[in-house]
């Protein structure tokens, strides 16, 4: 098992990996490399296999085949500390999951100060930094449940961010949000994208897709079919399906 991160190779990296569930095949050997400081975004339709692939890529399902590299070490190697590996990546889903008898802060704090050994005063101080910056500093001692959804969204985020940590992974993070709400979640994207932080999120927002990407990947029956820049894809996709379902997505007005 390799330890050391290796000069300029990318972030994260899947090799042939494979992932089912009872006979359901949900995905077949994905390759995929991940450059830091770059933002990776999956496409495809529901079943595609996105949510998936970013659940292996946290550990949170074990692959049947293949491996998986953070920062040059196989993290899939059955030797790894799975936890370790977990504290290096913040996760944000669909459901906001904050904790409702904890305030804000407290949310946020939680992590860095139970699992990173981080004192309450150095925690309290880059929770409140990072709420500010991501305008919820006044939102700081509410509990969640006084928080419009997008708000408690975008609290969901700080709390990953909270962690400092090297793979930020978000799941459909629009998608329970009504429409009007949206926007300023994907605000809060931007602006950790403006900050350098390495990111591979699986989206509907094809708009947003295009914009915020470095690269994209559409995913299909669980295989990535195609993969380029955002340019390449959404501009002259080279894969019949793509385009067929590229062409769903204009005729809903959605791109």
């Amino acid at each position: 098992m390799s330890e050391a991160p290796v000069p300029g190779g990318p972030l994260l990296r899947m090799e042939s990996v494979r992932k089912s569930f009872g006979d359901s095949v949900v995905l077949r050997d994905v390759d995929l490399e991940v450059a830091p400081h770059t933002v990776t975004t999956l496409i495809g339709a529901s079943g595609s296999g996105k949510s998936t692939l970013l659940r292996c890529a946290n550990l949170l399902e074990e692959v049947d085949d293949g491996a998986i590299w953070l920062d040059g070490e196989e993290i899939t190697d059955p030797r790894t500390d799975q936890d370790a590996v977990r504290r290096r990546i913040g996760v944000v889903f669909q459901a906001y999951n904050l904790f409702p008898h904890m305030t804000v802060l407290e949310n946020i704090t939680l992590a860095p100060r139970r699992v990173h050994g981080a004192g309450r005063a150095e925690a309290e101080a880059h929770a409140r930094e990072l709420l500010e910056r991501l305008g919820l500093g006044a939102k700081a001692d509410e509990y969640p449940d006084r928080l419009s959804g997008g708000q408690q969204q975008r609290a969901a985020i700080v709390r990953a961010l909270a962690v400092r940590p090297r793979l930020l992974l978000l799941d459909e993070i629009t998608a329970a949000l009504d429409p009007e709400l949206v926007g300023e979640v994907l605000d809060v994207v931007r602006d950790v994208k403006a900050d350098g932080m390495t990111m591979v999120l699986a989206t509907h927002e094809m708009g947003f897709a295009r914009e915020v990407s470095d690269q994209v990947c559409f995913l299909e029956d669980g295989v990535i079919l195609e993969r380029g820049t955002p340019e390449q894809v959404f501009g002259d996709p080279r894969q019949e399906r793509t385009r067929r379902f590229l062409g769903r997505i204009v005729e809903a007005g959605r791109l």
